[in-house]
């Protein structure tokens, strides 16, 4: 990871909490202790004062491997062959093992229901696993089977040619039947839990979205993502002024019509088939929590 100081006078340390996408203080100065990084090539130290354009330079620790336990949870497979298999994710289910999850995730169900035949090229704490989507939000996952799938579809994700579309509800009243947020996203200065639209240490993000149908102060809306930057479509219908219903990190603090988290759906993944390029489509329809919502959206028209 290569980052490039903008404040005069910056602690080293607190530079690499801010902008060190992950990185906590602690863990930033124990990355210093250790050799981790350099400031133009030289050793850091924890307290080194920073000049505008100082190059820094984190040469990150690979992960320690923790074994994962198969566990019988449910998932809803929809499309499976010898290469990929697609998952229809519920909301409130963990992707692969983190704080708070260590055996109640999507990927110890995998290994349950999969056993070895996982791609390994993502380690132990992930196998199979070529992209995410949030706890909170519903939908298609692809998981690769084989080390040779996962590269080929981690390669469409790459050059975005693997095409994933969502619905959602937003808070307001787009003017527009559609449009395109192009805008960076990075880590946010003061939250590390939360993105935001920045210009700095930001990546590139697109997103496409369409009207589906307005309501009463809300509109259902489909956006089909160009990049796949971490909470994108959240961060970008926020930056447009339109939150996702339910967001309580990124939109209101409180749940409205009775949804605390982002009514967001992965309703559509289209990708090359890693062994012979023909193209394979899958949908996965509305969720009951979603078809409620527009069920009441209804009423109050």
């Amino acid at each position: 990871m290569i980052l490039y100081a903008d404040i005069p006078g910056e602690r080293l340390d607190a530079f690499l909490a801010r902008c060190g996408e992950g990185l906590t203080r602690s863990a930033a100065q124990r990355l210093l202790e250790e050799g981790c990084v350099t400031r133009n090539g030289r050793p850091g130290k924890k307290n080194d004062k920073l000049n505008p354009g100082d190059q820094i330079r984190v040469e990150l620790p690979e992960p320690k491997e923790t074994y994962i336990v198969p566990k019988d949870i449910p998932l809803e497979i929809v499309y499976e062959d010898q290469d990929v298999l697609v998952i229809n994710k519920p909301k409130g289910l963990v992707v692969h093992p983190a704080a708070g999850h260590q055996d109640d995730t999507l990927v110890n169900g995998l290994l349950y229901a999969m056993g070895e035949n996982l791609s390994a090229i993502n380690g132990q704490l992930r196998p199979g696993i070529v992209h995410r989507i949030d706890k909170d939000t519903s939908g298609l996952l692809a998981v690769a089977k084989n080390d040779h799938a996962h590269v080929m579809l981690a390669s469409q994700l790459k050059d975005h040619t693997m095409a994933r579309t969502y619905e959602c509800i937003v808070r307001g009243n787009l003017k527009e039947d559609a449009g395109t947020v192009d805008a960076p996203i990075g880590r946010h200065p003061t939250d590390r839990k939360k993105m935001c639209v920045t210009q700095r240490n930001s990546r590139n993000a697109v997103t496409h979205w369409e009207v589906i149908k307005r309501y009463r102060g809300y509109t259902h809306v489909r956006c089909r993502l160009e990049t796949g930057r971490t909470h994108q479509i959240r961060v970008h219908m926020a930056y447009i002024g339109h939150p996702i219903l339910g967001d309580t990190v990124y939109g209101s603090k409180k749940p409205e019509l009775g949804q605390s988290s982002q009514v967001l759906h992965a309703g559509v993944l289209c990708f090359q088939h890693p062994r012979d390029g023909h193209p394979v489509v899958v949908v996965a329809e509305l969720p009951p929590y979603f078809r409620e919502v527009l069920e009441k959206l209804e009423r109050m028209m």
